[in-house]
């Protein structure tokens, strides 16, 4: 049986709590840093956190706060670590370059946490190999669009392939950065 699947909301969300944290704590992560991306809205942070309970990735604990306050604070389950990991290993792929950059940027900043530095690496030359495959069809596409697109398109499109490359340069500047 398959496990439900978990949005990149769940997974931002698992790869923080590798420090026990409070629904709170990790709404203040959300508004407070890049991860402004993800909704800091209670209506999405505590369903995530209740989806991600039920599935056993975490465990929720009230626990007594300053004075009288009591909160509940989550932490990752051993089930929860290992589907981190599993996201976190995953090849990368056509799909997650098109779709789903910044998640693929998720799994390498939590990479280094919850797996050491040779997990990063790999994480990385993953995606440098997907990279340069699809730059190579990037280019043959451009050939193929270029005499008929407007110049509008051909310059839209110019800069979807300037991107792309900069992500490797920048992936195997990464890689350098380990390596030394």
């Amino acid at each position: 049986m398959n496990s439900p699947k978990i949005p990149s909301l769940g997974y931002a969300l698992l790869g923080l709590l590798q420090k026990p944290s409070s629904g709170y704590d990790l709404r203040k992560v959300f508004s407070s840093t890049s991860m402004k991306t993800y909704s800091d809205s209670p209506g999405a942070i505590y369903p995530a956190l209740n989806r991600l309970e039920k599935q056993g990735l975490i465990r929720g604990a009230i626990e007594e706060g300053s004075g009288m306050r009591r909160r509940q604070v989550f932490r990752l389950t051993p089930k929860g670590l290992s589907e981190l990991k599993k996201w976190i290993t995953r090849p990368v792929t056509r799909e997650d370059l098109v779709w789903g950059q910044q998640e693929v940027m998720l799994r390498f900043a939590f990479s280094e946490t919850v797996l050491g530095s040779a997990a990063s690496i790999v994480l990385l030359q993953s995606l440098e190999t997907v990279l340069r495959s699809y730059i190579e069809a990037l280019h043959e596409e451009f050939e193929v669009l270029k005499p008929v697109v407007p110049t509008s398109g051909r310059l839209a499109f110019e800069f979807g392939m300037r991107g792309t490359q900069t992500l490797l340069q920048w992936t195997q500047y990464a890689i350098a950065t380990y390596e030394k």
